[in-house]
C-alpha cells in the first residue's frame, strides 16, 4: 500500500491563494494522473461551496514522488470541479489546459522560466527571519546571495527546499539569497506549457511543508516589510519557438507590444497587494506605467543583454505578484502573443 497526498488550490477570504491537501491510501503504485480515482473534499469549509451542496471534485491532474514520505508515495496536483463537472471559479488550470493544448501554442513550444520570490517569517513574532524583534536589520546590500550568519537567514530551509524539489521530480533550476534579508528566491523552468504550472504550484506545497516542519512561516506577500525594502515578485522569463529562432527579437518585440495593450487585464488578474510593491522604487516598474528596456529592473519587461546581442532568446514579464496564480500568468501572457478562440476569456 501508499499513501497519495492530494493537494489542490483555495481561494479564501482575503488571504489570496491558499493550499490545501489530505491522503489516501491505494494499493499499487501509479505512473498516470488517468489512473488515480476523483476525490472530493468539504468546499463548503474552504469559501467554494454552500453548506447544502458542498461537495467539490478533485480531478488528479499531474504526479510528483512525495519527498517526505519516500519510497513509491507521490504527492498529486488536482483541479477542482463541481459534481456536475463543471470547474469551479477558482479553477484556473482548466482554461489554461485549454489554451495550452490549443495546436496554435504547442507550434510555439513554450518555454517558461519562474523566479519565485518568498520571505521567511519568525511564527510567533511576525517579523522576518533573522531580524531582530521589533527591530531593522542593517540596511540592505550585504544580503543578495550572501554567505555568512550575519547576512544570510534561513540557508537550512533554501537547502532542503531545493532537494526535495529535487528528488519530486520538479524543474528547479536554481536557488539564491535575496536582496531584503530572510527573503528567498528560487527558479522553476524552463517548463513547458501547462508543467510551468503544475511544478510552480507542487513547488509551493513542498515549501509550505519544509517552513511546516521547521517552525517557520511562509508569506508571498508582495511587500511584506513596508519602507525602504525590496518586496517580492514572481518574475517569468518566456519564450516561444519563434523568439528563439534567428529573428526573434522582432517576434519578442511584438509580444511585448501585445502585453502593453492589455497591461491592465494583466495586473487585474494577479490580485491585490501588488500596487504595494510595484511603485517605482526598490527595481520595479510603477503599477500603472508599462515600460521595456534591455537588462533594466525598473521595467514591466526586461530583456537580457545576450537576447540583444544574439538577435533572439527569451523577454521576462516583472510584474507577475509572488502569489500569481501559477496557471493564469502563463496564460495571459501566452494569450496576449497568439490571438485564438479562447482570448475572450484570457
Amino acid at each position: 500500500f501508499l499513501f497519495l497526498s492530494f493537494f489542490a488550490l483555495c481561494r479564501v477570504g482575503g488571504s489570496g491563494i491558499d493550499l490545501r491537501s489530505k491522503s489516501r491510501t491505494i494499493s499499487k503504485p501509479v505512473e498516470d494522473p488517468s489512473e488515480l480515482p476523483k476525490w472530493n473534499y468539504d468546499g463548503s469549509s474552504t469559501g467554494q461551496a454552500p453548506g447544502e451542496d458542498s461537495e467539490v471534485i478533485l480531478y488528479p491532474q499531474a504526479i510528483f514522488k512525495d519527498p517526505f514520505r519516500g519510497g513509491n508515495n507521490i504527492l498529486v496536483i488536482c483541479d477542482t470541479y463541481t459534481p456536475q463537472g463543471e470547474p469551479i471559479p477558482t479553477n484556473k488550470r482548466h482554461m489554461a489546459a485549454q489554451i495550452f493544448s490549443d495546436p496554435k501554442v504547442t507550434a510555439q513550444v513554450p518555454w517558461f522560466g519562474i523566479e519565485q520570490e518568498y520571505t521567511l517569517m519568525q511564527r510567533d513574532v511576525n517579523w522576518p527571519l533573522g531580524w531582530p524583534v521589533g527591530g531593522y536589520p542593517g540596511p540592505q546590500g550585504p544580503y543578495y546571495c550572501a554567505v555568512g550568519s550575519d547576512k544570510s537567514f534561513g540557508r537550512d530551509i533554501s537547502d532542503a527546499h531545493y532537494k526535495a524539489c529535487l528528488y519530486a521530480g520538479i524543474e528547479i533550476s536554481g536557488t539564491n539569497g535575496e536582496v531584503m534579508p530572510g527573503q528567498w528566491e528560487y527558479q522553476v523552468g524552463p517548463s513547458v506549457g501547462i508543467d510551468a504550472g503544475d511544478h510552480i504550484w507542487a513547488s509551493r506545497y513542498i515549501l509550505e511543508r519544509i517552513t511546516e516542519q521547521a517552525g517557520v512561516v511562509l508569506t508571498l506577500d508582495p511587500k511584506p516589510i513596508q519602507g525602504d525594502w525590496n518586496g517580492a515578485g514572481c518574475h517569468t522569463n518566456y519564450s516561444t519557438l519563434s523568439m528563439r529562432e534567428d529573428g526573434g527579437f522582432d517576434v519578442i518585440k511584438k509580444a511585448i507590444l501585445n502585453l502593453s495593450l492589455r497591461h491592465d487585464l494583466h495586473i487585474a488578474a494577479y490580485g491585490e497587494g501588488n500596487e504595494r510593491r510595484l511603485t517605482g522604487l526598490h527595481e520595479t516598474a510603477s503599477i500603472s506605467d508599462f515600460s521595456w528596456g534591455v537588462a533594466n529592473r525598473g521595467c514591466s519587461i526586461r530583456v537580457g543583454r545576450e537576447t540583444e546581442a544574439k538577435g533572439k532568446g527569451i523577454c521576462s514579464p516583472l510584474f507577475c505578484k509572488t502569489t500569481c496564480n501559477g496557471w493564469e500568468c502563463r496564460k495571459r501572457i501566452m494569450t496576449s502573443q497568439i490571438k485564438f478562440k479562447y482570448i475572450g476569456q484570457a
